[in-house]
C-alpha cells in the first residue's frame, strides 16, 4: 500500500522525484565512477518528439521537456513534450507503452511522475493540466475507478469559502506529487496576478481518487495566521503555493515543502501582513495535513522570491550530535538548514532592518531574515564593482544605466524609478541539489540581475489617454510577467511585441483558453475579453472603450470581494539586466556549481558551470551560464549536471569541482538527470528536451560504460 522505494539503497531503481522520498538525488552505485567516466558513451536514446495534431492549434512543436524520469523494476515512465506518458525498458529505451491523456487539458512544464503499488495494483500518477490521471504501471491504461473516469481535478478543495467560481482558474502542477501509504500529497502551479487561485497544498487518495485534506496556505477565519492578512484576504488573494516539490519522512510520517509569494508580484498593498504561510518552510503530518511547524524566510514578499525546490532531507553531525535536517535552497542563493522536528535554524541566522519605502499603498515589512551560513550561493546586492568587465563597451553600456537605477539594499522596496535585484532565475532553481550521505550539498547557482520599473496603473489611463478593452486585460492578466511594455525577457517571460508574426490568432486563443509551460490558462475571461486582449496584442484595436474591469486595488477591493483583484501598481518593465549584445551585465561567474559541507556550513568548492563558446575562442574565462535542471550525486565519486546554454552534460569530481567528462547533448538538458542499474549496468539518464530559447529536442538519451 505504498510507493515503491526498495531499491533505492541499492541502486537499482529511481523510483522517486529526486530518488528517493528525502529528494537526495543521490545513487549509491560505483560502477561508474571517477576513473572510467572519459568510457561513458550514448547506450540508447528515445525520441519522445510528437508531430502536430493540424486539428489542435495548441499542439506544437517548440515544447520542451523537463521531466526527471522515475525507474522501477527495469522499467523507465516518463513524459513527451505533448505530456504524454510512456514506459520503456530501461535497458534498451525500447517504448513498451504510451498513454495519451484527454486533448482539452492544458499543456504545463511537467518534472515527473508517481509510481505507486498494492500487490498487482500498480500505478503511475501524473498531472496534465488541473488533471491528475491514475494509469496503470503495467499496461498504460486509464485506471477508470479513481476519480470520474480516471482522472481527479486539480481544482478540489480550492472553493472553500470563496465567493467566485475557482473552477476556471489555472490551476495544474508542474512538481509531482509524494505518496505515503495510499495519501498523495500534491502542490500546485497557479497564475502569478489578480486572478491566481488558492494555492492550498492537498492530499488525494491514491486508490480512490477523492480529496482527503486541505491545507489553506492562506488562513482563514479562526485558523493559525489569519490575522496576518487583512480581513477576508483569503478569498481575493492568491498563489502562495508549493509548485516545487515535496520530501517525505517516512518514519515521522510528516512531508516538507516551500511555498511561495502570495499574488500578485511584487505589489502587496491589499495584503498588509507579514502574510503567512507565503514564503515558508513547512512541515505537516501527512495523514491529516495538520502543521507541525512553519519558517518563514520572507515577510510580506515583494520580490517573487518563491521556495523554487524540493527540500533535502539529510543527517547531519552538528555541534558534536547527529540532527536529523531539512534543507531548503532559495531564489535568492541562500541555505536553511533547519532542525527536522522542531523547524529552527541549526546555523546562526539575523533579522536585520530593511528599507521600507515601498510605492503608495504598500506595506513593506520592517525585517528580514539574513543567514550567516552557509554564505550566499549567489551576489545578494549589485554593486558598482560588478559591473561588468567583459569589454569596455560593455562596461560603459551598463554602467550608464546602472547608475540611473542603483539599488543598494536587496530588500529595496519595488518602485517607479526601478530597482536592480537578484532572485527571479536563481540562485538555486526549480532542478533542486544532491546531497551525499556525509552531508555535502551540490547546488547549481545562477547569478543574474534584473530590472524593475513598476508604474501607477491608475496613471496609465486617463482622460486624454484612455485604456482601450484590450490595453486594461492586459495590464490586469499579462503584465505581472510580460512587463507594462510588452517586452518581456527571456525565452520564460518572451516578447510580445510582434507575436503576430510568430503566432496565428487560432494558435494566441488557444494558448489563453488553456495556458503552456508557466503560462497559466485564461479560462475565467469570456470570448469576448480574450478577442479583445488578441486586438490588443495584434496591433489591431480600433477606438477607445471603458475598462472591462473596474475593481480597485488597496483594502476596499478585499472588503468587496471583487476578484480578480487589480493591483495598484504593475510591472512597467521586467527584464534580465543585460549588455548592448545580452550578456548578463555583471562580471562573471554567471553560473556556478557549488559543494558545501552543511556539518559545518563551509564551502569546499565552486566553480563555473557552462561556457559561451563564442566568448571563450576570444580567450575569456569560463564564464558560467544560467542553468535549469538540477544535480545527481554518485558514490562514484561523480557529480552529474546538464541544465546549461551550451547543451552539455558533465561530470565534475566530487572532491575537486574538476570537470572529468562531458558530452555536447543533440538538445539542452534542461532537466535532472538519474541513475539506475539494470541487469549489472549502470546507467545515466537525462532528458535532452531543448528550449529555454536554444533549439527544440525531444530524447531522452542514456549512457552507459563500453
Amino acid at each position: 500500500m505504498q510507493e515503491r522505494d526498495t531499491d533505492t539503497e541499492t541502486g537499482r531503481d529511481w523510483p522517486t522525484y529526486g530518488g528517493n522520498k528525502a529528494g537526495n538525488r543521490y545513487s549509491p552505485l560505483t560502477q561508474i565512477n571517477i576513473d572510467n567516466v572519459k568510457d561513458l558513451h550514448v547506450a540508447w536514446l528515445y525520441d519522445a518528439s510528437e508531430k502536430p495534431d493540424p486539428n489542435n492549434p495548441g499542439h506544437r512543436r517548440d515544447r520542451a521537456i523537463q521531466c526527471q524520469p522515475i525507474v522501477v523494476d527495469g522499467i523507465l515512465y516518463g513524459t513527451t513534450p505533448e505530456l504524454n506518458l510512456f514506459a520503456l525498458k530501461a535497458g534498451t529505451g525500447e517504448q513498451l507503452w504510451k498513454f495519451e491523456p484527454s486533448k482539452n487539458d492544458r499543456l504545463n512544464s511537467n518534472r515527473g511522475v508517481v509510481y505507486w503499488a498494492d500487490g498487482n495494483d500498480k500505478r503511475i500518477l501524473c498531472t496534465v493540466g488541473s488533471s491528475l490521471y491514475a494509469v496503470n504501471a503495467q499496461t498504460g491504461q486509464g485506471i477508470p475507478g479513481f476519480g470520474t473516469n480516471g482522472k481527479a481535478d486539480l481544482h478540489e478543495g480550492l472553493q472553500t469559502n470563496m465567493d467566485h467560481d475557482v473552477s476556471k482558474l489555472s490551476v495544474n502542477a508542474t512538481s509531482p506529487g509524494i505518496v505515503y501509504r495510499n495519501t498523495l500529497v500534491i502542490g500546485s502551479a497557479v497564475s502569478e496576478g489578480g486572478d491566481a487561485a488558492p494555492g492550498h497544498v492537498r492530499a488525494f487518495d491514491v486508490v480512490t481518487g477523492k480529496l482527503k485534506w486541505v491545507f489553506h496556505t492562506i488562513p482563514q477565519p479562526g485558523e493559525f495566521g489569519y490575522d496576518t492578512w487583512p480581513k477576508d484576504a483569503y478569498k481575493t488573494i492568491g498563489a502562495t503555493n508549493n509548485w516545487s516539490g515535496l520530501s517525505l519522512d517516512e518514519k515521522r510520517g510528516v512531508v516538507y515543502f516551500g511555498t511561495g509569494s502570495p499574488a500578485s508580484d511584487f505589489y502587496g498593498g491589499d495584503r498588509k501582513g507579514a502574510n503567512l504561510f507565503a514564503n515558508c518552510i513547512m512541515a505537516l503530518d501527512v495523514e491529516t495535513g495538520k502543521m507541525k511547524w512553519y519558517y518563514q524566510t520572507i515577510h510580506h514578499d515583494l520580490w517573487d522570491r518563491d521556495h523554487p525546490c524540493q527540500p533535502n532531507l539529510i543527517t547531519l553531525k552538528h555541534k558534536g550530535k547527529l540532527v536529523d535536517a531539512v534543507v531548503q535552497t532559495t531564489k535568492d542563493g541562500l541555505v536553511y538548514v533547519l532542525d527536522r522536528d522542531k523547524g529552527t535554524s541549526l546555523f546562526p541566522v539575523e533579522e536585520r532592518k530593511v528599507p521600507v519605502n515601498g510605492v503608495p499603498g504598500e506595506h513593506p515589512w520592517l525585517t528580514q531574515k539574513y543567514p550567516l551560513k552557509p554564505l550566499p550561493l549567489s551576489r545578494q546586492v549589485y554593486t558598482e564593482a560588478d559591473i561588468t568587465n567583459l569589454s569596455p563597451e560593455a562596461h560603459a553600456y551598463v554602467k550608464e544605466r546602472f547608475l540611473k537605477i542603483r539599488t543598494d539594499n536587496k530588500f529595496a522596496p519595488p518602485s517607479t524609478k526601478g530597482t536592480l535585484l537578484f532572485g527571479y532565475s536563481g540562485g538555486a532553481e526549480w532542478g533542486g541539489n544532491a546531497i551525499d550521505p556525509s552531508g555535502i550539498l551540490y547546488q547549481n547557482a545562477n547569478e543574474e540581475p534584473w530590472e524593475l520599473i513598476m508604474a501607477d496603473r491608475a496613471g496609465l489611463s486617463s482622460q486624454n489617454n484612455p485604456l482601450t478593452a484590450g490595453n486594461a486585460l492586459y495590464i490586469t492578466n499579462c503584465a505581472a510577467c510580460h512587463g507594462q511594455d510588452r517586452k518581456g525577457s527571456g525565452p520564460e517571460l518572451p516578447s510580445l511585441v510582434n507575436i503576430g508574426k510568430k503566432r496565428s490568432v487560432d494558435e494566441i486563443k488557444s494558448i489563453l483558453k488553456t495556458g503552456s509551460g508557466r503560462m497559466p490558462s485564461f479560462q475565467q475571461l469570456s470570448e469576448k475579453e480574450r478577442d479583445a486582449l488578441i486586438n490588443f496584442l495584434l496591433n489591431t484595436e480600433t477606438g477607445s472603450t471603458k475598462i472591462v474591469s473596474t475593481q480597485t486595488s488597496g483594502p476596499d477591493a478585499i472588503k468587496k470581494n471583487s476578484f480578480p483583484y487589480v493591483p495598484g501598481y504593475v510591472s512597467k518593465v521586467w527584464q534580465r539586466f543585460t549588455d548592448q549584445d545580452g550578456y548578463p551585465g555583471i562580471k562573471p561567474p554567471w553560473g556556478t556549481l557549488n559543494a558545501i559541507d552543511l556539518n559545518t556550513g563551509n564551502y569546499l568548492w565552486r566553480v563555473p558551470l557552462g561556457e559561451y563558446p563564442e566568448l571563450t575562442k576570444k580567450g575569456i574565462p569560463i564564464t558560467g551560464t544560467d542553468s535549469y535542471g538540477g544535480p545527481l550525486a554518485t558514490a562514484g565519486g561523480l557529480v552529474f549536471i546538464a541544465g546549461t546554454k551550451d547543451e552539455k552534460i558533465r561530470a565534475f569530481d566530487k572532491k575537486t569541482g574538476k570537470v572529468v567528462w562531458e558530452y555536447q547533448l543533440p538538445a539542452g538538458g534542461f532537466a535532472t538527470p538519474i541513475s539506475y542499474e539494470v541487469d549489472g549496468k549502470q546507467y545515466v539518464v537525462i532528458a535532452a528536451g531543448g528550449g529555454r530559447g536554444q533549439k527544440i529536442g525531444g530524447n531522452y538519451v542514456a549512457f552507459t560504460l563500453k
